[in-house]
């Protein structure tokens, strides 16, 4: 129970508040700082990953068996506790910014613990806090088993720099077939109950295995870490500990991939549904209106969402037929996106080093104009990376976040299946989006700000996080890039693709469309091949809702800048928005609306005077 010392000592301040000697705001002000702590020290302790992915080092040797009953029970009662512990305060018991923290953790417990009531979800998922499926815990992607696999390399987020984490790894590699023995339990629940996932994502998930089961010790993945271990280590620990990896790889890894590879071949593909969208699950429909919720931070309907998606989706065509005009394209769009899908100018490449070099050089051309726009920078570094192997197939570009005292740097992966077939007309807008100044600039700052809680450091909100990223893609221009009208073009088709996103997975899940009719809804729109995008909306059938937060959280950031342009006119600063939108973490974007209107007030109030 040390990890609630903090929330019985706030709860103790504010009962002690009826006493004649009540405390006074300092005191309330440390308890609101002691119970920030034991929040975040919670969330660590039920994300043990999580945890390590920040640089907290004290579960590297664990793993949440996240859709275990217990664990389930314990976190309800916990969210649970925390919530009545808020509803003790008010806003004159605290700082402004205490205030806006609280209100945070609030909206945060709320929404958890109204998922873990949910007859199909959970959403303590050690990934990205996405939401994940009780009776359906594995997927082909967003899935532990792969991120997990990513840390067993030993060149990812779990640390190998001393023989007490060589040891942590293997505690938690038991941890995790615990976990996996669990998976296969509550999948054969769903079988019953008739909630599983579709054929065509178990099938994709199947081949995933199959490097886990056949590579040769010294070749596996797991083995990883052995290949570096340092030199320093005593001989007797190099020797137990390779012995050790070896045996875990023999005896445990390989047996247990196999166990699940035959039960997802033999057991869990022939009682795999046909549908693709979540609506078609018993408490489906219901299910997809809280994770809408969930997502987007908001009380928007699927319905609502679905024609908000439209409508971008006819205006974004239009920004588009501009730039085929431009360039003297005389087809019609569909035709335009073919010849930019195909084009061998736009897949100039016969290395991936060579596709690296080019997001290092975006990188240097962009970053002469950055200091225009932004006045708040990172200390953390980071590097591009291409996509180790084994997940590369249906993985997207993805950024992972370096430790908060910016030890190890972030990283933005760039999966290269195809050297030959990989298409540079979208790069600048990707990079934008991935890195600078999208999520490596977000993330960063937010993990380094001191005058945070703990528990804002770390990943948090999908539609303030993501909505940033898309958002970022709009400052080409004002960065120096986009120069190329194809590179605008990739822009457009960038944000093109993240409102077709609301389209199909609300049709999807909310509409019943097929997987087919999403693909063909997207060929229609966007660029993007069949292969990419066939594996975009398997993506959104595994993860149902989470892909609507790019550009509902977009959209709200753009209204928010154009109603401060609008108000300061000559007054706006560009970097003081970005400032106020970036210094407070990842929002619900029904908090962040109402701090911006906070600060343009300000603003005006203060230029007011000045007139």
């Amino acid at each position: 129970m040390k990890v609630f010392t903090g929330c019985f000592i706030a709860l103790l301040l504010i009962i002690f508040s009826n006493c004649t000697n009540a405390p006074t705001k300092d005191d309330h002000i440390a308890a609101a700082d002691s119970l920030f702590r034991a929040y975040y020290d919670f969330k660590l302790r039920i994300n043990p990953i999580e945890a390590t992915k920040a640089g907290e080092n004290q579960y590297n040797d664990r793993v949440a068996n996240y859709v275990s009953g217990p664990y389930l029970k314990e976190i309800e009662e916990k969210y649970t506790r925390f919530l009545n512990i808020i509803d003790r305060y008010d806003s004159s018991m605290v700082t402004p910014s205490q205030w806006m923290s609280l209100r945070v953790m609030q909206w945060d417990c709320n929404i958890k613990r109204e998922g873990l009531n949910n007859k199909i979800v959970t959403v303590a998922s050690p990934m990205y806090d996405l939401p994940s499926f009780e009776l359906m815990p594995l997927a082909q992607i967003t899935s532990l088993q792969l991120y997990f696999s990513q840390l067993a390399g030993g060149k990812s987020v779990q640390p190998f720099n001393t023989v007490e984490d060589y040891d942590n790894w293997l505690k938690r590699v038991d941890d995790y077939l615990a976990f996996l023995d669990t998976c296969m339990v509550n999948m054969n629940e769903g079988i019953e109950k008739g909630i599983v996932m579709p054929k065509v994502l178990i099938r994709k998930m199947i081949p995933q295995l199959d490097e886990f089961i056949n590579a040769p010790n010294m070749e596996h993945l797991f083995y990883g870490p052995v290949e570096i271990m340092p030199a320093s280590f005593p001989p007797e620990d190099r020797m137990r500990l390779t012995m050790a990896y070896a045996e875990m790889i023999e005896g445990k890894i390989e047996p247990k991939y196999r166990d699940l590879r035959d039960f997802l071949v033999n057991t869990y593909l022939p009682a795999g549904r046909e549908t693709s969208g979540i609506n078609a699950l018993p408490n489906g429909p219901e299910t997809y209106n809280y994770l809408v919720k969930l997502s987007t931070t908001t009380l928007m309907s699927a319905d609502e969402i679905h024609e908000l998606g439209k409508n971008e989706v006819t205006r974004i065509r239009g920004e588009m037929e501009k730039v085929k005009t431009e360039i003297g394209f005389k087809g019609d769009l569909k035709e335009f996106f073919e010849q930019v899908r195909t084009s061998k100018e736009q897949m100039p490449f016969t290395d991936p080093s060579q596709v690296i070099a080019n997001f290092n050089d975006i990188h240097n051309r962009m970053s002469v104009r950055l200091n225009e726009v932004f006045d708040l920078k990172p200390k953390a570094s980071f590097e591009v990376r291409r996509t180790e192997a084994f997940r590369e197939a249906s993985a997207s570009a993805e950024y992972v976040p370096g430790t908060k005292d910016a030890s190890r740097a972030g990283v933005f992966y760039v999966p290269i299946p195809d050297v030959a077939s990989y298409n540079k007309y979208n790069a600048e807008a990707l990079f934008l989006h991935e890195a600078v100044p999208g999520h490596h600039y977000q993330l960063s700052l937010q993990q380094e700000n001191d005058s945070l809680p703990e528990f804002l450091h770390p990943e948090s909100m999908g539609v303030f996080v993501e909505g940033w990223a898309l958002y970022a893609e709009s400052l080409g221009r004002e960065l120096g890039l986009y120069e190329d009208p194809y590179q605008y073009f990739g822009m457009l088709s960038m944000e093109m693709h993240r409102a077709i996103r609301l389209v199909v997975d609300t049709g999807i899940h909310g509409k019943g469309w097929t997987r087919e009719q999403a693909i063909q809804y997207s060929l229609d729109n966007e660029a993007d091949s069949e292969a990419s995008i066939t594996a975009e909306i398997e993506r959104y059938m595994a993860t149902p809702g989470q892909a609507l937060s790019y550009k509902i959280g977009q959209l709200k950031i753009r209204e928010l800048r154009t109603r401060a342009e609008e108000a300061l006119g000559e007054a706006f600063d560009v970097k003081e928005f970005h400032n106020q939108v970036l210094n407070s973490g990842s929002l619900p974007l029904v908090l962040l609306e109402e701090k911006i209107d906070n600060w343009i007030a300000t603003e005006d109030v203060s230029h007011g005077s000045h007139r």
